[in-house]
């Protein structure tokens, strides 16, 4: 059996990769300091031989000992919600930096195939339409929202570069905009928020004029083509893509949830915050010919299986 090690495994998305490769019959380490993750992600797990806990932080990944041969290192460990990595910009840099220099030292130790998992914010407020991976972005390097965006780019600089110097096994993809189950109630995001408001009748709040489009994937899919990325040959190191092409307005996304919800909530518009993006849809022509990726899950029926949780969690509170 082989073992992978997902940092940040408590997280939205770390959580499902740990639901995957067990699943897919690997040994899963699970590392992560809830920061930004939940116990609750992975409670269903703890039980489970095929899974190991770990409660640390990926900046100290090289001071905890793991006995275990390492076949996989998926790195996760990054406050992702903006409320998140806004509140302290420096935690939010170093896990990036220290995190990704952590998994890549470890790798090289133990001759694994490492992953990061990178972000569309890399592109930041994009001046082409859809972005595509040969993109260089246009990133404000000093704004709010510059912790996450050069974190990221950062890490994916440190990736290729011991990639060049000691020919590492590396993968890199850029994630867009996903939702599902296992978000939080305060992440921030445009989904979460919508829907929570929308089960509470609460208003729902839209920065900007609502017409800055997003494409919005349902995790399954996305999980998938991680683990396609995964297990792909050793010179598809990325970066690669991986979201939906399904894009909407946010207006659009506001109106779906109240109508799924059955809800009364109104709309109400404030300022968009500082360089928010415009538009954010990937250009999935890699994803698709070198992985066969091609995400499924509709964004009627992705929201249904959304606002299902978020009942659930309500009325559990």
């Amino acid at each position: 059996m082989k073992t992978v090690l997902i940092t940040g495994a408590a997280g939205f998305l770390g959580s499902h990769l740990c639901d995957k490769m067990i699943k897919e019959n690997y040994k899963v380490i699970c590392l992560d300091n809830f920061y930004s993750g939940s116990f609750d992600n992975i409670a269903h797990l703890k039980n489970n031989a095929q899974f190991h806990f770990i409660e640390d932080d990926v900046r100290n990944l090289r001071n905890i000992k793991i006995n275990e041969q390492l076949d996989y290192i998926l790195n996760f460990a990054c406050p992702a919600p903006p409320p998140k990595y806004q509140k302290d910009p420096v935690f939010t840099l170093d896990t990036c930096y220290k995190g990704a220099k952590n998994c890549l030292e470890l790798a090289k130790e133990r001759g694994a195939i490492v992953l990061q998992a990178s972000t569309s914010e890399v592109y930041g407020d994009a001046l082409i339409h859809p972005q595509k991976e040969e993109y260089w972005g246009n990133v404000n390097p000093i704004g709010a929202r510059s912790c996450y965006d050069e974190g990221k780019r950062i890490a994916e600089t440190l990736f290729f570069d011991y990639r060049r110097k000691y020919n590492l096994k590396i993968k890199v993809i850029r994630i867009f905009n996903t939702y599902g189950a296992r978000m939080s109630f305060d992440d921030g995001r445009v989904i979460s928020n919508f829907i929570v408001a929308a089960l509470k009748g609460e208003p729902i709040t839209i920065y900007g004029s609502g017409k800055q489009t997003r494409s919005f994937c349902y995790a399954d899919d996305l999980i998938d083509g991680i683990y396609k990325m995964l297990l792909s040959r050793d010179d598809l190191y990325g970066p690669v893509n991986l979201g939906t092409t399904f894009e909407f307005s946010v207006s659009e996304i506001a109106s779906k949830i109240i109508k799924l919800c059955s809800s009364k909530s109104e709309i109400i518009y404030k300022d968009l915050p500082e360089d928010d993006p415009k538009q954010r849809k990937p250009d999935l022509n890699l994803a698709r010919k070198e992985l066969n990726y091609v995400p499924k899950i509709t964004i009627e029926e992705g929201l249904v299986k959304t606002i299902e949780f978020f009942k659930i969690k309500l009325q559990n509170i």
